[in-house]
C-alpha cells in the first residue's frame, strides 16, 4: 500500500460528495489546507472530532487553511449525518467543512489511511483517523496519525499549523509545547557570525554538561 512521506505532492483525486464536484488541486488552489480522515459517520468519536473542527472553522480560516474530511461512506449518509454532528456541536447554519465520501475507497487506498486494525464489525476496510497538512504546493507538510479509539487535539492542530508558517519564513525551530509568541530555537546550520543579522532581538545560550554551543533561543520574530 503506497504511504504519503512528507514532501509528496498529493494526487489530484476527485472530491465528489453527492453536493459539490471538483478535485483536490482546484480545491486547494494555491492555499494551505488541512485533511482529516475519520472512520465512519453515525460514531461516537467522529461525531464529537467533526463537531470540534466545524468549531475552529474560524480559527483555520483565519490562517487561510481549508478543510476536508473524508471517510469511506456514501455521500448521503454524510449530508444526514451532518446535521446531527451540527446538533452534538452547537452549531447553526451551513457546515463549514467539505466533506469527501470515499465509498469505492480508492482514495484512502492511494493514500495509505486504510486501518488494518478495524473492529470486528465492520466488514469493508475502513479509514483510520489522520490528518494531512497540504502546502500551497500540494505537498504533504505535516501528518498524525491516530488509533480509531483516540480522537484528534484540533488545537494541537492549529499549533501545528503555526508552527510551519513559522519556520516557512524563518530559518527557525518551534521547541515542545511552543505556542505562538513563545520563544523559538535557532537551529544548528546557522552559524554563530550570522547571528546579529539574522535574530536582532539576540539570541541566549543555554550551557549544557557536554560544553556543545546548540541550545539557543531567541524570541519570536
Amino acid at each position: 500500500m503506497p504511504v504519503m512521506s512528507l514532501g509528496d505532492e498529493l494526487p489530484n483525486f476527485y472530491l465528489g460528495n453527492n453536493v459539490e464536484e471538483g478535485n483536490l488541486h482546484d480545491f486547494i488552489s494555491g492555499s494551505w489546507a488541512v485533511l482529516f480522515s475519520y472512520p465512519r459517520s453515525f460514531t461516537p468519536i467522529c461525531t464529537t472530532e467533526l463537531g470540534r473542527a466545524a468549531q475552529l472553522a474560524p480559527e483555520f480560516a483565519k490562517r487561510g487553511v481549508k478543510m476536508l474530511a473524508l471517510s469511506c461512506d456514501d455521500g448521503d449518509s454524510n449530508k444526514d449525518w451532518v446535521e446531527d454532528v451540527k446538533t452534538n456541536a452547537g452549531i447553526e447554519g451551513d457546515f463549514p467543512i467539505r466533506l469527501v465520501a470515499d465509498q469505492g475507497r480508492q482514495i484512502a487506498k492511494a493514500l495509505g489511511l486504510i486501518d488494518q486494525d478495524q473492529p470486528n464489525d465492520v466488514t469493508l476496510p475502513i479509514t483510520c483517523r489522520a490528518v494531512f497538512v497540504i502546502g500551497p504546493d500540494k505537498r504533504l507538510r505535516m501528518s498524525l496519525i491516530y488509533p480509531s479509539s483516540c480522537g484528534h487535539n484540533f488545537e494541537e492542530i492549529l499549533r501545528s499549523i503555526d508552527s510551519l508558517f513559522m519556520v516557512e519564513s524563518w530559518v527557525v525551530g518551534t521547541p515542545a509545547d511552543w505556542k505562538p509568541g513563545d520563544d523559538v530555537m535557532v537551529v544548528p546550520s546557522i552559524p554563530t557570525k550570522e547571528e546579529p543579522t539574522r535574530f536582532p532581538k539576540g539570541v541566549t545560550r543555554i550551557p549544557l554538561p557536554s560544553g556543545k554551543d546548540y541550545m539557543r533561543i531567541t524570541p519570536h520574530p
